[in-house]
């Protein structure tokens, strides 16, 4: 089983990505790939192709791009959503979720963040 590699979208504070990657994660922010500014399909897309989890903040627009996923039969590696949350609190649920799914267990998974408290 492989650790899930996450793709943090535009709104996700990248302090996150910084502190997941001391810890020994595969993280890319939206930045880092020059996506900023691109819609949210594309978004999804580029996380697709990259073969990594989505872990956003803009929960409604992705439970509709879930849906349409599902509906397309199409794969994606994971959507994983969050409210606003201060910096530590989001670290501890994405640590905690990171440690409860594999890569593989992740895929075609919609995820909210607040079930790992």
């Amino acid at each position: 089983m492989s650790a899930i590699a996450l793709y943090l979208d535009e709104d996700v504070h990248p302090t996150l990505a910084a502190i997941l990657r001391e810890r020994g994660f595969d993280v890319l922010t939206a930045s880092e790939a020059g996506m900023l500014g691109k819609s949210d399909p594309e978004q999804l897309e580029f996380a697709v192709r990259q073969g990594r989890a989505v872990l956003t903040h803009n929960i409604r627009d992705y439970v509709q791009l879930a849906r349409q996923y599902a509906e397309q039969n199409r794969t994606h590696a994971g959507i994983i959503v969050s409210d606003q949350l201060p910096l530590r609190v989001l670290l501890r649920r994405t640590l905690k979720l990171l440690a409860a799914l594999s890569a593989e267990e992740m895929t075609n998974r919609f995820e909210w963040l607040s079930t790992y408290r």
